[in-house]
């Protein structure tokens, strides 16, 4: 005897799970959990995710007991994982990348040049539109793998947790309330040099000016020739 179907709540749980939490809108739904909540009410196809690919079509269909269906290429196609970079002889510190990003993962201040934190980066995409001088270029990183090939259930997890943190700040800062840390980043200072940790204590403005010229620092060397 099969079990009685899952209430549309339980449902879009159990679909949110199984999508990759990359927040890119190609669905045509603001993210992720709407995306789930539509399938669920049955007022969207299983076949709009290129992030999650055909395995990730092959979950949704589990999960509805709906049959499998070729990706909607009008949402896009699936391939290797990318990561955005950014060009720093071209940025000029606008900060639209920043505001664009799902998961906080682009840093920098206002007229300064800003960087992608690559290992949480989703490959949404949507910083390159908002870009306007171009200098946002997307970089395959996962090789001949796509879809949850090349993408962990850890990595969505993670995902989620920075997209619904970065959430819930935005909310907080609009309705004016103080904003809460995010627990699962190191504190403010943790990455400043040992130099920068010993004397006066540094200004919100110092710290964050460091945290930004450490992060750059690194992703320069990470991109300089071996």
């Amino acid at each position: 005897m099969n079990p009685p179907p899952a209430k549309p709540d339980a449902l879009a749980i159990r679909l949110l799970a199984a999508l990759p939490q990359t927040q890119c809108t190609r669905c045509g739904y603001p993210d992720c959990a709407a995306y789930a909540q539509a399938i669920a009410a049955g007022a969207a196809p299983i076949n709009r995710c290129p992030p999650g690919g055909a395995e990730g079509v092959a979950r949704l269909a589990a999960l509805t007991g709906q049959p499998v269906l070729p990706l909607d290429p009008e949402h896009g196609t699936e391939g290797p994982r990318g990561v955005a970079w950014i060009d720093e002889d071209w940025c000029i510190g606008c900060t639209l990348c920043i505001a664009a990003c799902p998961v906080d993962c682009i840093i920098g201040g206002n007229k300064r040049m800003h960087t992608v934190i690559e290992a949480e980066c989703t490959g949404c995409e949507l910083c390159v539109p908002a870009c306007p001088v171009d200098c946002i270029h997307m970089e395959a990183v996962s090789g001949s793998l796509t879809g949850w090939a090349a993408w962990s259930a850890a990595e969505a997890e993670a995902a989620r947790d920075r997209y619904e943190f970065r959430s819930l700040r935005r909310s907080q800062e609009k309705a004016g309330l103080p904003i809460e840390p995010d627990q699962s980043r190191p504190a403010p200072g943790a990455e400043l040099p040992p130099a920068a940790a010993t004397g006066p204590e540094p200004t919100e403005a110092e710290r964050k000016r460091r945290l930004i010229d450490a992060a750059l620092a690194r992703a320069r060397q990470q991109r300089a020739p071996r």
